[in-house]
């Protein structure tokens, strides 16, 4: 079996972050989104990937992933170009499939329980796909799946005015080499897309079958920033304390807290797990709950809490930082000793914000 993993699309709701990178690069608990999904393939024992890339700086995933192998897996790129949809991506990979089966993982997805149990036993089925899927409250927004009494899949509508059912499409899907012809025979969407959803919905067309799979654990499309940070939560409970860095005598750490080699935590400074802080960082301030800091950031004074902080970032302010998502190489600076309650940031790559 072979995967395929799709780093394509412009992530239009996390700008100004992808302004200067793709969406799928965005570090969850100070690892890319990425990664969880190439983890997971590896982990499910697909050990070929191709990895799907669109127009947004696709040089920049080549360069965090290389040939794979520091994943134990082999690495293809394949070069989708404009985004016409999740069939289209697909369409585009049939040389690198070729007649095999393969799981399909959108790169901006994460799913706590992995996909090892979805994968079991779909080789060797009559099955010609597998769909993930999880009761939403919002299922307008997604795909959206209809079972009959048994559980099996009858229906497939793409962001539906009146769903059928409240059962998203999780972003994982398991295919047989039917589904080529099947994109074949579908037009593009009122979006102008070719979607996955029709070229499923033409396999159960074809009286080719599709059972699914219900997803009990949680599972987070990271395509808005309240979703990043929503994904950096769910990760960070999750989190090993480990303490690699060099913490002075005073400093006061409670909690599940994970510190990079290089980093130095200041004396005066309190950090509050679960967070996680990377490599040859300086930190002295108040870090609460749910927090990531990037590589080679510098906090002073203030409190930052429920936050991303991507990394190579300068934070000197007596302020309160929350629920923010600040990207590389930005500088928040206090320009007067105001105290207001809080703020919100959401800003990109080699910011300045002086408050």
């Amino acid at each position: 079996m072979k995967g395929l993993i799709l780093s394509g699309g412009h992530g239009t709701r996390l700008r100004p972050l992808t302004h200067t990178g793709p969406k799928q690069l965005i570090p969850i608990a100070n690892k890319p989104v990425l990664y969880y999904a190439i983890e997971d393939l590896k982990e499910a024992g697909v050990t070929e990937i191709g990895l799907i890339l669109g127009t947004n700086m696709p040089e920049k995933v080549q360069e965090a992933v290389g040939d794979g192998s520091r994943f134990g897996v082999n690495i293809t790129y394949i070069m989708q170009g404009e985004p016409k949809g999740l069939a289209h991506a697909v369409a585009v990979a049939q040389e690198f499939v070729g007649d095999e089966s393969f799981i399909m993982y959108l790169g901006d997805n994460i799913l706590k329980s992995g996909i090892m149990e979805f994968v079991e036993g779909f080789e060797d089925s009559d099955y010609q796909a597998r769909i993930l899927l999880q009761p939403v409250e919002n299922p307008r927004q997604f795909g959206v799946a209809e079972l009959d009494n048994n559980g099996n899949v009858i229906n497939l509508v793409e962001k539906p005015e009146h769903p059928k059912s409240d059962l998203a499409l999780v972003g994982i899907y398991l295919f047989k080499s039917s589904i080529f012809e099947a994109i074949t025979q579908i037009k593009p969407s009122w979006r102008g897309e070719l979607e996955i959803t029709d070229a499923i919905q033409q396999l159960l067309n074809s009286n080719l079958k599709v059972d699914s799979h219900i997803v009990r654990g949680w599972w987070k499309d990271t395509g808005k920033p309240e979703d990043v940070l929503d994904a950096n939560h769910l990760i960070l409970d999750m989190l090993e304390s480990q303490i690699n860095g060099e913490v002075e005598d005073g400093a006061k750490i409670s909690g599940r807290v994970f510190i990079g080699k290089g980093s130095r935590i200041k004396k005066n400074t309190v950090i509050r797990g679960p967070v996680s802080i990377g490599e040859n960082c300086e930190i002295d301030a108040y870090i609460g709950p749910y927090t990531s800091i990037g590589d080679n950031s510098v906090i002073k004074g203030g409190e930052i809490e429920s936050s991303i902080v991507v990394g190579d970032a300068v934070i000197k302010c007596n302020e309160r930082i929350i629920d923010s998502l600040i990207g590389n190489h930005s500088h928040i600076i206090s320009m007067e000793n105001s105290l207001p309650k809080g703020y919100r940031f959401i800003i990109g790559e080699n910011s300045l914000v002086n408050i």
